[in-house]
């Protein structure tokens, strides 16, 4: 009985004591720590909207996350590298977040992708006394209503049904109208899954969407495909360096293909030389940042252009593999959705996969990581084909447009077969670094040409549009004048793939040499051509 007396006064004495403690550490707590309460609305409607958020503190990331984060599983190889957090230590919300903070000054970062500025708030957090801000996202221009639909090419996160809203989410956040999710593969694997394609694949909401597509094959010796819009996803496992296979059941599906990176990297210039020869690629991805700091790389694009050979320019951040980002003081490489995009025209049309996927094999685009470029040639679209009689002239209107905070522009320059044959500058008299405007007419043309836009503004900050394809009389919009080299150019590119696949490769990773005779059919085939094009175009 005396022992059951101490234990049970011990309990109480523990009981109480803990009840002391607790009830003394909450006010003491409150004390120096303060609720803060923001909400984010877009200026031009005033509802909330979705925004990338960054909260530091005398140059650190505040380490804590609100429960009004968006989070979704990202990371390299589909791993969990990331979550909540952005690759930057941003963090995306839906309109709103609460925060309790230590008092203290912190530095408050908002954006919502190149149309809309950024924003810099100083929040100055007292002990114990509640913080509530509203600030609103400004648009410099407002794409859509022009009929352009931004579009996030080249996107790697996994997705199942339940996702769906959480990226769409971070989409919005960004101003991306398409999401582009794409399987990924290589000769063992595939990655980032998808559980449906094309209609049973898309998640709408409203002028926003969410599509499925495929970054596979991969190869180190012929560069990295990609496929867009197809009714299903496509993998030969047993036949996996034929790209051609791939590429023609894509388009059964009524996808369109193209090769990634710029053909910089992987050697995609060999895969694009072999199968662009052969008319089997309809895209090219022309601006992104794997490369290095600059994303615009148009060589490999103007040899096909000078062959006669249409593409269509895309873009995508390949994130979370690559990136730049601009949102934040100086440029950083850390992968970020929609740092390259590619700008889609619908006009009047609704936003439907079907649409977009015509939309682009229109060839209706222009690539961008900030510039805006409105191109016409006889008020016609990039991507179009017009036809004139010999002798006829061409008027070409070229508008760049910018902000000179945000995407101060420089200069605008018309591309005709690689060569530059108009150029605005900012500084000039007239122009300005929210607005270059260019004009000329090309009189008495007498053969045919493909013509372009770009346009460069601050670091790292470029545009540059599809073609617009002329002909005359029917002819084709080659050059004559470059095509001697470039046909010598894709001669010595078959040669590399033959030296790959002439010997076996002790390196895992490359199994070309292993489809020797399959390789050497296709080289074949796009040496007939060089042959015929020989002929023809010089």
């Amino acid at each position: 009985m005396y022992r059951l007396r101490r234990l049970t006064i011990w309990f109480l004495l523990y009981y109480l004591s803990s009840f002391s403690v607790c009830a003394l550490s909450q006010p003491i707590r409150n004390q120096f720590t303060s609720r803060v309460d923001i909400r984010l609305l877009d200026a031009t409607n005033n509802r909330p909207t979705p925004t990338r958020v960054r909260l530091t503190q005398n140059g650190h990331v505040v380490a804590k996350w609100p429960e009004e984060a968006v989070a979704v599983m990202y990371g390299l190889w589909d791993h969990e590298d990331g979550y909540a957090f952005q690759p930057d230590s941003s963090f995306y919300v839906a309109g709103r977040f609460r925060l309790a903070l230590p008092p203290g000054t912190y530095q408050l970062s908002l954006s919502k992708g190149p149309e809309y500025l950024r924003q810099q708030h100083t929040l100055v957090v007292s002990a114990g006394k509640a913080l509530q801000k509203t600030y609103r996202l400004t648009r410099w221009i407002h794409m859509v209503a022009k009929g352009w639909y931004s579009t996030d090419g080249h996107i790697h996160l996994r997705r199942s049904p339940r996702e769906n809203p959480l990226i769409m989410t971070w989409l919005q956040a960004e101003d991306v109208h398409v999401g582009a999710l794409l399987r990924m593969g290589d000769f063992w694997e595939t990655y980032y899954p998808q559980y449906a394609y094309g209609q049973k694949g898309t998640y709408q909401q409203g002028k926003y969407l969410l599509t499925a597509g495929q970054e596979d094959p991969r190869t180190p010796e012929l560069g990295h495909a990609f496929a867009l819009g197809a009714n299903d996803r496509v993998r030969s496992r047993d036949r996996y360096y034929y790209f051609d296979d791939v590429f023609d059941k894509i388009h059964q599906l009524s996808g369109l293909v193209g090769y990634a990176h710029q053909a910089q990297t992987f050697h995609g210039y060999r895969g694009l030389t072999l199968d662009g020869l052969r008319g089997k690629v309809d895209a090219f991805e022309l601006l992104q940042f794997c490369v290095d700091a600059h994303p615009l790389h148009s060589e490999h694009y103007y040899h096909l252009l000078d062959l006669g050979i249409p593409l269509t320019a895309t873009a995508g951040s390949d994130f979370p593999w690559c990136g730049q980002d601009h949102g934040h003081g100086p440029p950083e490489r850390t992968s970020r959705i929609g740092n390259a995009r590619f700008y889609v025209y619908l006009g009047q049309d609704s936003l439907s996969l079907l649409n977009w996927r015509k939309a682009i094999l229109a060839g209706h685009t222009f690539v961008s990581s900030g510039p805006i470029l409105d191109l016409r040639v006889n008020n016609t679209l990039p991507g179009d084909r017009i036809d004139i009689k010999q002798g006829a002239n061409l008027t070409i209107t070229v508008q760049a447009y910018g902000h000179a905070d945000q995407v101060p522009l420089d200069t605008l320059e018309l591309v005709s077969h690689g060569q530059v044959i108009g150029r605005v500058m900012a500084r000039q008299t007239g122009q300005s670094a929210q607005h270059l405007s260019l004009t000329m007419t090309l009189p008495s043309v007498d053969r045919g040409r493909w013509i372009a836009a770009r346009c460069t503004a601050g670091p790292s900050q470029a545009a540059h549009t599809t073609p617009v394809y002329v002909t005359v009389d029917g002819g084709g919009f080659h050059n004559p004048e470059t095509a001697g080299r470039y046909l010598d150019l894709s001669e010595q590119y078959l040669q590399e793939i033959e030296r790959e696949i002439g010997r076996p490769n002790p390196a895992v990773e490359q199994q070309a040499w292993k489809y020797a005779d399959g390789l050497r059919m296709r080289i074949a085939e796009a040496r007939n051509i060089i042959d015929e094009m020989r002929k023809k175009l010089q």
